[in-house]
């Protein structure tokens, strides 16, 4: 049984979530540069075992496409391509970025830590696309 890994992409930030081991539990991992994804994937894919990664799915409130969509699809693409035995899923994550930052609020963070965006609102928005994912399980 391995973990799922949850990818919330960005022009230059994403923020990554994991599961534990039992896949009940969806945790912030970290938020990376955009550029630096496929390393980072790739060294995380080797060091843990990872069953299935999650990608999250941006779509506009009446269901079109943003300007995040096609890189995510092509994301997807070049995910299964690379990792032919994981698992690669979109999940929908309209809200999610509302959402973090509702956490981030309901945790009591003051409101310069919400401004540092970088490192918490992203990881913390891949956290809620994991979690999504693990409720339609």
């Amino acid at each position: 049984m391995g973990r799922v890994l949850a990818i919330d992409l960005g022009t230059k930030r994403t923020g990554l979530a994991v599961t534990d081991i039992l896949k009940i539990t969806s945790n912030p991992l970290e938020t990376i540069r955009t550029m630096d994804l496929d390393k980072y994937l790739k060294a995380y894919v080797e060091k843990e075992d990872v069953e299935a990664i999650v990608v999250g799915f941006p779509k506009s409130m009446d269901g079109s496409d943003t300007n995040m969509t096609q890189p995510a699809i092509r994301l997807k693409d070049r995910l299964s391509k690379t990792y032919p035995d994981l698992k690669i899923v979109l999940v929908d994550e309209r809200f999610t970025s509302k959402m973090a930052m509702q956490s981030m609020i309901t945790m009591g963070s003051k409101k310069k830590d919400r401004r540092e965006k970088a490192g918490n609102l992203d990881k913390i928005s891949a956290a809620i696309i994991l979690q999504t994912y693990l409720d339609q399980l």
